[in-house]
Order: structure tokens, then sequence, then C-alpha cells
């Protein structure tokens, strides 16, 4: 279940522009080796999937990354997201 909430959250996230992009895991997968991780970041209590792409996005800028990839998703009265960030090599 757990799966499905967080590609459902990918699928909306992916659709608004930031600085640190999200890319999917299926796509990430195949460019892995050209990033390194920098971190794991989250975001809790935003009402909307792209309050929630903006925050990540900008954490993920924070931490210098380039790349933010979804590792869970929870949209229970309020939109829960984590993902990991990468830095391209």
């Amino acid at each position: 279940m757990k799966k499905i909430i967080a590609g459902a959250l990918v699928a909306v996230f992916s659709f608004s522009a930031q600085a640190a992009e999200m890319m999917l895991q299926k796509d990430f997968e195949k460019v892995a080796d050209q990033y390194v991780n920098v971190g794991e970041i989250s975001t809790s209590g935003t009402t909307s999937t792209a309050e929630a792409k903006a925050e990540l996005s900008k954490k993920a800028d924070e931490k210098g990354g380039d790349i933010f990839v979804m590792s869970s998703g929870n949209t229970n009265n309020k939109i829960h997201g984590t993902a990991n960030v990468y830095r391209k090599r």
C-alpha cells in the first residue's frame, strides 16, 4: 500500500518544475552511477502535493542536491513524503 501511495505522490509531484528535480525511482536506477547520495529529506503537514514537492525541492537545494527520489509518501489528513537527495558526480 505504501508503494501505491508513494507512486501516486511521485506522479503528482512530477508536474511542477523546481531547482532540484524529482526523478522517478525507475529512471534513477538507470543513471544511479552518475550520482552520489547527499542525504535524506522529508516534509510533513503540507496541504497539497505541489506544496510538498516545493518543500522537498527547497530542502534538496539546501543539501546541494540536483535531484531527489521519493522513498515514501502518505496522504492521511496531511501530506508527508520522504526522499533521498543526490548530486551529480
